[in-house]
Parts: C-alpha cells; sequence; structure tokens
C-alpha cells in the first residue's frame, strides 16, 4: 500500500535502519518478497518499489527536472533526439532499503536498450538518498545523475493501448550492472511479471506517451512511497473506442 514517506519510514525501515552496511548488503538487500499478481486495465502499477520524486506531463524537449540551470528533458533520458512525444512522467527512486527487482506496470512485449554512462562513471545518488531518509523530503536538486548514469531503456509495446511505453532504469555509483531476467527481445510480460533488477540505489521512471484514445492521470503524488507491482501509479481513461481495424 502506497505510504507517506514518514510512515514508510517508521513502518518499514525503521527496524533495519541502524543494521551494518555489510549485513543489509549481503543479507537483506537482495531480497526478492513473493507478491500476488493482478491484471488491471485501467491502471499502471509501479514498476518498481521507492519514492516518487515527480509526475509531470512534458513536451520531448521540455524539462522533467532542472539540473544546475539547464532542462533535462525525455529526449535526453531516452538519449534518443528523434523523439517527438508529449508524456506522462513518473519517477521513482529506490533507496538502499528498496526491494531492487522491477515489474512491468502493463502488459505487452518488452525489448531494452542498455546505454553506457556518458562519462567515465556513474554519479553517485547519495544526496537525494540523505534527502529523502533524513530530512523527509523530495529534494530539489542533487538530480545531475540522471544525465549522465548508465541506463537501460525498456520499450513495452501494448496491443490493448495501442502504442508502447517505456520504464527507464538508470544506475547509481559503483553500479554497474542492470540486470534483465529475460535476454531475448521482444519478449511477453504480464501486468506485475519480474523483468529486472538493479544492483544497490536507483532510480526508475515510467513514461507514458500521450494518446487520443485514452487519457492517462498520475495518482500519485511526489513524497509517496510506492510498491512494485501493487500500488497504482497512473489511472487509464478511455476516451474514444479504438479502431478495430488498427489492431489487425
Amino acid at each position: 500500500m502506497a505510504k507517506g514517506l514518514k510512515q514508510w519510514i517508521e513502518e518499514d525501515v525503521g527496524e533495519v535502519r541502524g543494521k551494518p552496511l555489510t549485513w543489509l548488503s549481503h543479507h537483506y538487500f537482495f531480497r526478492d518478497p513473493p507478491r500476488p499478481l493482478y491484471s488491471e486495465p485501467s491502471v499502471f502499477f509501479s514498476p518498481a518499489d521507492g519514492v516518487v520524486l515527480y509526475a509531470k506531463t512534458v513536451a520531448p524537449d521540455e524539462a522533467i527536472v532542472d539540473i544546475k540551470g539547464q532542462n533535462y528533458s525525455l529526449r535526453e533520458a531516452l538519449r534518443d533526439d528523434s523523439f517527438e512525444e508529449r508524456c506522462l512522467v513518473v519517477g521513482i527512486f529506490m533507496t538502499f532499503f528498496d526491494v531492487h527487482v522491477n515489474r512491468i506496470p502493463y502488459a505487452g512485449r518488452l525489448s531494452y536498450r542498455a546505454l553506457e554512462p556518458i562519462d567515465t562513471y556513474n554519479h553517485p545518488m547519495l544526496d537525494v538518498e540523505k534527502s529523502l531518509l533524513d530530512d523527509l523530503r523530495v529534494p530539489a536538486n542533487g538530480s545531475h545523475y540522471l544525465r549522465h548514469n548508465q541506463r537501460v531503456v525498456n520499450k513495452i509495446e501494448s496491443f490493448a493501448l495501442e502504442h508502447p511505453y517505456y520504464v527507464l532504469q538508470v544506475a547509481d555509483y559503483d553500479v554497474d550492472c542492470i540486470t534483465p531476467f529475460r535476454l531475448r527481445q521482444h519478449e511477453p510480460f504480464a501486468q506485475g511479471e519480474r523483468f529486472s533488477m538493479i544492483r544497490f540505489g536507483s532510480q526508475v521512471d515510467l513514461i507514458v506517451p500521450l494518446s487520443e484514445h485514452h487519457e492517462y492521470v498520475a495518482v500519485q503524488e511526489p513524497g509517496v512511497h510506492v510498491t512494485a507491482g501493487l500500488d497504482p501509479l497512473v489511472r487509464i481513461t478511455e476516451t474514444r473506442p479504438a479502431d478495430p481495424e488498427a489492431r489487425r
């Protein structure tokens, strides 16, 4: 169940927050708790456990966030200068205390592109994690890692929605492994199914291009902690019937 940041820390993090780093990294971090699979065509479920950093609709060259006075846009996030879609973007920060197994928000066929860091190394996400855990607030800055770090762009083709959407995985400092569970491209995945894992702290963005057939509305506010495969991130409302011929 989605929780406020303070409630999540008190109820879920408090018992393990004082544990040694070696215990956390060897015994706690790699957990993969069993979860039910839900099929709900009216929502995108969260692809990751973590704290919502932003939820906004942007043009392809418009700022998702401002990084040191410069726009960080969809084209930069996806590293695709030809990207032309206006999208709803929901960013989720996975702290060290979160489960790092990622799940499919909406059923479809998945293909992916792995992209290396722009610099010779990944930039750290520690400032964001400290702000969330210590100050109980979503930071206004510290997101420089979004521009530079290693990432995997997962494109999911949805038959039901008649267009693709994206799950962007961004790795943290000292993380050199975003691990897909299936290496083949264009693989079918059910809603809520496990598809990948990122080691230690990291970020996952759900990117949904707008559609003339559906309205997409974010249902979680920044600062809320969500659970992958269980908490809805985006509500889907059909605005007009889709063309049956387009599905043939």
